[in-house]
């Protein structure tokens, strides 16, 4: 094998050149949400040859990457190369697997209707050429809705249905949605409108195809097998450990976890977990408050974090704004996220989170229950602290910045989940632990603090379900009745989170195993460090790598901290 060889000549420099040019040409919808333009007018291409030719890329650059001569060893060059090289083993088992786009029609659904949503998410190119690439990917709908109809053979019964709701959600954009843009575009408004009706007819025939001709064949097969979830596992999150190992983990601390909320919930005067936690909707905004209140929490999230010397903040802020009307009918029915992780190559100077608004026509009782449900706790615990402050927003704005490629971009939202698989527990082991972080500072109330521990409930629950759906040891239903009973979940929303983990096997334990490894690393660092430990540093440190496993970056920092000891 060839040695190392000076980064500056890596000729692995042009492999990820290549690597990232075919990922954005063969994906051009997650393209749009990263921020790479040049392919804002396609839809991803399903056909029979399409496809072959991505797969005969994908496997000609894994070929190519045996041949490379050694990156230097921890250099970025080696980490992405790593990386892309684990994206790509991925890619290989899932397109021959159910859980791509032979086995699962929501990969259609969603790429058909976020191609033209994205355009308008956010405004990083003049309004005119928006409406000129989404009137292309809306003619583009048919063809690729047809690609699914010769591609889908069988699929699992859950699935079918949350591709049914997902046309509902398409032809509510299609129909109103459009109407009230059309208001805004001027002279391209008949075009516009012209193709979201073309786009219309062709979801309204594959939602009656799914219902009437897929889902008599529907099955009940959601585990990838256990080979591939080891495989996801360990190419993805580069862990040591097995699934069979998290797992007996993620029972243990369920357990614990269980026996300490029973016995917390006295303290709150309650005798049930159930019922302490009903305590938080009594402390919401009013109706004429309740979008200020996103703001007011924000601005005393940074506040704290800074008075505390959490983390260096950066100049980076947050809106909280209304939902665009011409997204309201169609949200309910799509993966349609208040907070999106930015476009890393659009550099927006603010970002915008979108709260789905109060509906006025809603009667006092109504507005009332609508205020306890987004109650003081949820918005400081989720819309703030994890998803628009020191959770994501802050790890985003740091991971646009690192020196891995990869680590840019990797966990930026799209279509149907993020990027790249090897983001994940970076970008939701950093919003827990940042959660975490500011409830052990004092930013949370007693009861808050409770409902974190509960949260954390969640997040074993979440590992236990991904683990033992996808090893075959859970169906669908005990999933989610394991949700409903044992977590205190909603039938409905239970079944919704079941269905999400059989989807996307190995993406619900990363909550889990990324807290904790982060919260590992500090302590070990702490511990190493005695009084020259600092929390901030240690902070900036740890997000300056970007979007990649926090057990590489783990990896890394023991290193650099063994280095500097004297």
């Amino acid at each position: 094998m060839a040695g190392p060889v000076p980064e500056s000549f890596d000729p692995s420099v042009a492999w990820l050149d290549d690597f990232f040019a075919l990922y954005y040409r063969t994906r051009p919808v997650n393209a749009t949400f990263i921020g790479v333009h040049d392919y804002d007018h396609l839809l991803p291409d399903a056909s029979e040859e399409g496809l072959a030719r991505t797969a005969a890329a994908e496997e000609a650059l894994l070929a190519r990457l045996a041949d490379l001569p050694d990156a230097p060893p921890g250099s970025p060059a080696a980490l992405d190369r790593r990386l892309a090289a684990g994206h790509l083993l991925i890619g290989r088992w899932e397109r021959d697997s159910g859980h791509g786009w032979r086995g699962n029609p929501c990969w259609y659904t969603g790429e058909a209707i976020f191609g033209p949503i994205a355009l308008f998410l956010r405004p990083f190119a003049p309004l005119a050429e928006r409406v000129a690439a989404a009137i292309a990917r809306l003619r583009a709908v048919p063809t690729l809705l047809d690609g699914g109809r010769a591609n889908l053979h069988r699929a699992p019964a859950a699935w079918i249905e949350r591709a049914i709701d997902e046309c509902d959600g398409a032809l509510a954009f299609c129909r109103g949605g459009i109407d009230l843009l059309c208001e805004e575009v001027g002279d391209d408004a008949p075009q516009l409108r012209e193709a979201a009706d073309r786009a219309a007819a062709a979801f309204a025939s594959f939602q009656a195809w799914l219902r009437d001709d897929l889902a008599p064949a529907a099955t009940a097969d959601y585990a990838c097998g256990a080979d591939a979830l080891d495989l996801l596992i360990r190419e993805g999150h580069c862990l040591t450990q097995d699934a069979e190992a998290i797992e007996c983990y993620a029972v243990a601390e369920f357990a614990r976890l269980e026996d300490e909320l029973v016995a917390g919930a006295a303290t709150f005067g309650a005798a049930s977990p159930a019922e302490a936690l009903a305590r938080l909707a009594d402390e919401h905004p009013s109706a004429d408050g309740y979008l200020r209140r996103f703001g007011e929490v924000w601005e005393a999230s940074e506040a704290f974090a800074l008075e505390r010397e959490l983390i260096t903040w950066p100049d980076y802020p947050l809106r909280y704004v209304p939902q665009p009307a011409w997204a309201r009918e169609a949200a309910p029915h799509l993966y349609f996220l208040p907070y999106r992780a930015p476009a890393p190559f659009d550099r927006a100077p603010s970002v915008e989170s979108l709260v789905p608004p109060l509906d006025p026509d809603l009667s006092p009782a109504e507005q009332e229950n609508r205020l306890r449900a987004i109650n003081d706790s949820v918005i400081k615990a989720n819309h703030v602290v994890h998803h628009g402050g020191i959770g994501h927003q802050i790890q985003n704005w740091h991971a646009f910045r690192a020196a891995s490629r990869i680590g840019r971009i990797a966990a930026t939202d799209c279509a149907l989940r993020i990027a790249l698989f090897c983001g994940g527990t970076m970008a939701e082991g950093w919003a827990c632990y940042a959660t975490d972080l500011l409830a052990e500072a004092g930013f949370m109330t007693p009861l808050e603090r409770y409902a974190q521990r509960h949260g954390r409930l969640r997040m074993a629950a979440r590992a236990i379900c991904d683990i033992r759906l996808h090893r075959g040891t859970f169906t669908l239903g005990e999933a989610a009745a394991f949700y409903r009973e044992r977590v205190g979940m909603p039938a409905a929303a239970a079944h919704a989170e079941a269905v999400k983990n059989s989807m996307f096997p190995g993406a619900a334990l990363i909550y889990l195993v990324g807290t904790d490894l982060i919260t590992d690393l500090r302590r070990d660092l702490a511990a190493r460090e005695g009084a020259a430990f600092d929390l901030r540093r240690f902070h900036d440190r740890f997000l300056s790598f970007g979007s990649i496993p926090v057990a590489l970056i783990a990896a890394a920092m023991r290193e650099e901290s063994a280095d500097v000891q004297p």
